[in-house]
């Protein structure tokens, strides 16, 4: 059995090259040339071509440039368009471009890792394949929990899906949750969310508003327009009185998952982990519904 878990992982690793994006792979030169040129394209869309305004970026800035060694940083954000990342980070006095400081993100397999080529891409960007479907227990969520123990910045996309319409934040998928609670050093967690992305795109990424030239998508992504992006304060968890509360929940045989541990190394068991991951996705989606409202309402202005 454990042996073949270990067959699937190097079987994984080495579909999704996950040697491309070790910060060592030909003295970095190939990482540092795709956030180069990704941080432009970035730039030149929310600086240039569009009006962008970030409300408390000093949190962000400041978390991203000059936290505490070793502590890792976990920002979680709404999800408009495939381009979220990267424009949303291409506003000024940002470095876009500085592969050091860029974040890791979690992408979708099936849209970032259809081939070879693109799998080198997006494995140079800092990009951590997600299986759809595989759960929270995948062998992709330990790359990304490897990020969070080196202290590294991991930034996740908990709705799951893009969803373009102006609507209140959609119940969370349990995966950013279970990450903070595994990490070795419990992240700081810091919510962001946008809006005007939804505007943007390539026909490429096949993500943009349906009907803005001539009833097609665009070729170029559109100028203009207003973005809007807030961030804000790092959210609290008390995890030992949580995972406390959450070893009293009774157990639940009928709902067991494949694939997830039977106990944890805190010795919760399958229904307690499932309260946890809940209880801690509900207070992250309650902190994103507040920022969406608050940019609604600047917007309105």
């Amino acid at each position: 059995m454990e042996a073949s878990a270990e067959a699937a992982a190097a079987a994984a690793a080495a579909r999704t090259l996950r040697w491309a994006g070790r910060a060592g792979h030909l003295g970095g030169v190939p990482r540092a040339v795709v956030f180069a040129a990704v941080g432009a394209f970035a730039k030149a869309c929310a600086s240039l071509l569009n009006t962008t305004t970030v409300h408390n970026a000093d949190a962000l800035l400041r978390l991203v440039s000059a936290r505490a060694p070793g502590t890792p940083l976990l920002t979680v954000s709404n999800h408009m368009s495939t381009l979220d990342d990267p424009l949303m980070w291409g506003f000024k006095g940002f470095p876009t471009s500085d592969a050091k400081l860029g974040r890791w993100v979690l992408t979708a397999e099936d849209i970032c890792f259809k081939n070879v080529v693109m799998s080198y891409m997006f494995r140079l960007g800092k990009c951590i394949p997600i299986t759809r479907g595989g759960g929270i227990y995948q062998e992709h969520m330990n790359e990304a929990l490897d990020v969070l123990r080196n202290g590294g910045w991991l930034h996740t996309f908990p709705e799951g899906k893009i969803a373009q319409e102006d609507q209140p934040i959609r119940r969370l998928k349990w995966g950013t949750a279970s990450l903070i609670v595994r990490a070795p050093i419990t992240p700081i967690v810091l919510p962001i969310v946008h809006s005007g992305f939804e505007k943007h795109a390539a026909i490429y990424f096949q993500v943009m508003p349906e009907n803005s030239f001539f009833g097609r998508r665009p070729p170029v992504p559109l100028c203009s327009k207003k973005i809007d992006i807030i961030v804000g304060e790092p959210i609290e968890f008390d995890l030992p009185s949580l995972k406390q509360e959450a070893s009293t929940v009774p157990h639940d045989s009928s709902s067991e998952r494949k694939g997830w541990p039977a106990i944890t190394p805190d010795g919760l068991d399958e229904a307690a982990q499932r309260w946890l991951y809940q209880k801690m996705s509900d207070k992250v989606q309650s902190v994103m519904e507040r920022l969406r409202k608050t940019v609604t309402n600047l917007k309105q202005r």
